[in-house]
């Protein structure tokens, strides 16, 4: 094995302890980000819905400031916003670079996309059943956990798998500017110093983090769906 990473990869030999440790600091990027991502983002989504127009909860102010927020905050390329929040960053954080450094900023950047993958998840709930349920009396909060998110799970497993591959394109883009991971590791290896093998690897990596996370998804959406 070592042989044969001599001969096709003899740059990622050099730097394996590094490789390493950046595919770990992608993965705790990943991690971090897409839980607060997913919580956050899962209530702001079906406050967005309830509180559109003749919905359960019907409020203008709260439907428009959301929508206002995720149309601003999804218009902007994450390079811009990663370095527009640096300040942020910094009095939250405490930093602004490397992994802890690079996690608000993807938490920014993931919140608006996973908003509207939630708002088209329970959009596709049939508004029979939510007439049946205020028939039947049930509260607001009710119709949410009973009809919206229960109808909803493949739906919802659809998009946090489609989250969260965009979420990974997100952590190779926190690289160019100081955000660690394999993206930082590709620019200052594969880029810069034009390792090519560094880089095709690194891909190879991605894409498999990819695989891995789409087959993940499609067991739970075949798991849920009736």
């Amino acid at each position: 094995m070592h042989s044969l990473m001599a001969n096709y990869t003899p740059n990622l030999l050099d730097y394996w302890p590094e490789f390493i440790n950046s595919i770990g600091e992608t993965l705790q990027m990943l991690f971090f980000s897409g839980i607060y991502s997913y919580i956050i983002g899962l209530f702001l989504g079906v406050l967005l819905v309830v509180t559109r127009e003749g919905n359960i909860l019907e409020n203008k102010y709260i439907y428009r400031a959301l929508d206002i927020f995720v149309n601003i905050f999804r218009s902007i390329p994450f390079v811009i916003l990663i370095t527009a929040l640096i300040p942020i960053t910094k009095f939250v954080m405490g930093t602004f670079i490397g992994v802890k450094g690079a996690i608000f900023p993807l938490i920014m950047g993931c919140i608006p996309f996973f908003i509207r993958q939630v708002d088209m998840a329970l959009s596709t709930v049939d508004s029979g059943l939510i007439e049946a349920a205020q028939a039947m009396g049930l509260s607001p909060l009710g119709i949410i956990f009973r009809v919206y998110l229960r109808e909803s799970i493949p739906a919802l497993a659809r998009s946090i798998t489609i989250t969260t591959v965009s979420l990974l394109g997100l952590t190779a883009m926190g690289g160019a500017v100081g955000g660690g991971g394999l993206g930082s590791f590709v620019i200052r290896y594969g880029h810069n110093r034009f390792y090519q093998d560094i880089t095709y690897v690194s891909v190879v990596v991605i894409l498999l983090f990819v695989t891995i996370i789409q087959f993940i998804g499609n067991i739970v959406i075949k798991k849920t769906s009736h």
